[in-house]
């Protein structure tokens, strides 16, 4: 159900924040990583993130070590339109 929610807010108008309904908004993602711990630094915990640049709207989550397969886990959890045709923006993870 919340794929099919995001979905119905990347076709809404409402969420190219007025341009016109006929062309088509540009779909741009920034992705990051969030790091803290439980009880000591040792237990590291690292929240990574996908947000559309326009709507500011949280698209993808994934939460796993600093390593390259929670880095797919999170290109797996984007909706298939942002998979497809999105712009990518990080940091330049090198694991």
């Amino acid at each position: 159900m919340a794929t099919r929610l995001r979905q119905c807010e990347i076709c809404s108008p409402a969420s190219s924040r007025g341009h016109s309904r006929s062309k088509k908004r540009k779909l741009v993602l920034e992705c990051d990583e969030l790091w803290s711990f439980v009880g000591s630094k040792a237990e590291q915990a690292w929240l990574w993130l996908a947000l559309d640049a326009d709507t500011r709207l949280i698209v993808g989550c994934a939460s796993g070590p600093r390593e390259k397969e929670t880095a797919e886990e999170l290109w797996y959890s984007l909706p298939p339109e942002y998979r497809q045709q999105a712009v990518c923006f990080t940091d330049f993870y090198q694991a």
